[in-house]
């Protein structure tokens, strides 16, 4: 990376959002400065950077802002060399797209009803629909490789992430049952390849401390048992 960019992260240690963010600096070996966010508290910086969702993480290139975590890890992509993280093939690259599409808008819209929504009817609906979702993907997706797409970690590896590692958090911390490596054994294979993975490993953030985060998170919404 030329000694003129300025490369910032603006993030939140339980977001698993950030990590995708983080994860394509790192493969690309770019350095950056990572700038904590109080979700409750937003620095001017942040609600400037991001006045539309104010929502982390937020890349700062040269003060210029870039948002949403999938547009930020594209946008990595075609800005630094090295690592390739979208594939080259053009069917790939849109299977990458269409079922990072689905993660976000099928698995975790429906965990994020069953572990926060205030409605315990709406909390057990959202797990069944993520069950639902995640049967769908261990059945249709076809990983070509040890990762999605061959021997390095890409695009729907990093959107995937979600699954793998939080997901299992926030159902311990929130009490519902929705992914379990037996059920699904393909996501499961699959994820184990993903978490194992070094760089990977590198920008996830300690398990204990996200499990203390949700159950806390949790607790605020139905009240302490």
């Amino acid at each position: 990376m030329a000694s003129n960019q300025q490369v910032k992260i603006l993030g939140f240690v339980a977001s698993p959002f950030v990590a995708r963010a983080e994860l394509a600096l790192k493969l690309k070996g770019v350095q950056y400065e990572y700038i904590q966010e109080s979700l409750a508290n937003k620095s001017d910086l942040f609600l400037k950077s991001n006045p539309v969702h104010k929502k982390v993480p937020v890349l700062l290139h040269n003060n210029k802002p870039v948002c949403e975590s999938l547009v930020i890890v594209e946008y990595v992509d075609e800005t630094w060399t090295g690592h390739p993280i979208l594939p080259s093939d053009p069917y790939y690259r849109a299977l990458s797209r269409f079922w990072s599409r689905f993660i976000e808008d099928q698995v975790w819209l429906a965990v994020f009803k069953a572990a926060w929504n205030p409605n315990k009817q709406e909390r057990e609906k959202g797990a069944e629909e993520a069950r639902e979702a995640l049967k769908i993907m261990d059945k249709e997706l076809k990983v070509n490789g040890k990762f999605f797409n061959g021997d390095s970690v890409g695009f729907l590896d990093i959107a995937a992430l979600i699954i793998f590692y939080w997901v299992p958090i926030i159902q311990e911390a929130s009490e519902f049952n929705v992914y379990s490596g037996d059920k699904y054994p393909n996501l499961e294979k699959w994820g184990q390849e993903v978490l194992n993975d070094p760089v990977v490993k590198g920008v996830l953030p300690p398990r204990d401390v996200l499990l203390s985060f949700f159950k806390t998170r949790f607790q605020s919404l139905v009240g302490s048992k």
